[in-house]
């Protein structure tokens, strides 16, 4: 993968940052996705923000070869500090952490958001947990795809500030309100795998002296979710 070949999951997270947008991409690691989407003159700004000093560097060196240091600014910073207010960002990329990570980031950079028109965000893991803090602050979610990507499979939400207040259920949060309505065979290859998963640790725990009731109960709540999830998409 390069600045000129994305991923299929870069290229995915690319395709929903709105042309013409004054992005920041936190955690950019060797600025790919902002450089792509600048060679072919989809955004107009971005800000490549790295905290790790080797990273930095190498979006540094990326976005000099390519003659974008007009375009794309390289930033070492942690989170959402590596944006200004001069930089009238518009839209915000954060890709490839978890995501309770994620939801911390943007926690803790509320101020940087004021302007900001749309969050494109690809969590590795806890999902769940990053549709709960959108909810909480009042980003509605538009949009969100799964994909699947050399044995790893990504979810994409894409979410705006909303003016009023709404609330997705527990069933929501989980599987994605709209990747419950689409589904699909990446979807259900998720799904499938969790339960698999879930079941051979719910053996393994039956199995100590002191059996974590509780801990079961939950576990098995979950797993009835999904079965849910699966039979739905069955129908």
């Amino acid at each position: 993968m390069d600045e000129k070949h994305l991923s299929k999951r870069l290229a995915t997270v690319a395709s929903y940052v709105p042309a013409g947008a004054r992005m920041a991409d936190i955690g950019s690691d060797h600025a790919y996705l902002p450089a792509a989407l600048a060679l072919t003159k989809q955004i107009s700004y971005a800000v490549a923000g790295e905290v790790v000093k080797g990273p930095y560097e190498n979006a540094v060196s990326e976005i000099r070869g390519h003659g974008l240091t007009d375009v794309v600014k390289p930033r070492l910073a942690d989170g959402l500090d590596a944006i200004t207010p001069s930089d009238r960002i518009d839209t915000v990329v954060i890709a490839g952490m978890g995501g309770t990570l994620i939801a911390e980031i943007l926690e803790r950079g509320k101020q940087h958001l004021t302007g900001v028109h749309r969050l494109v965000l690809q969590p590795n893991v806890g999902e769940a947990r990053l549709r709960r803090w959108l909810m909480t602050n009042r980003y509605q979610i538009m949009a969100e795809q799964i994909v699947g990507e050399d044995d790893h499979i990504y979810e994409i939400i894409v979410a705006e500030p909303s003016p009023v207040p709404f609330k997705y259920s527990d069933y929501e949060l989980m599987f994605g309100p709209h990747l419950l309505e689409k589904k699909g065979p990446v979807f259900t290859a998720k799904w499938q795998d969790y339960a698999k998963r879930q079941r051979g640790i719910i053996a393994q725990i039956e199995q100590a002296q002191q059996v974590p009731v509780t801990r079961i109960a939950a576990m098995k709540q979950q797993l009835a979710l999904v079965a849910e999830a699966l039979d739905d998409d069955k129908n």
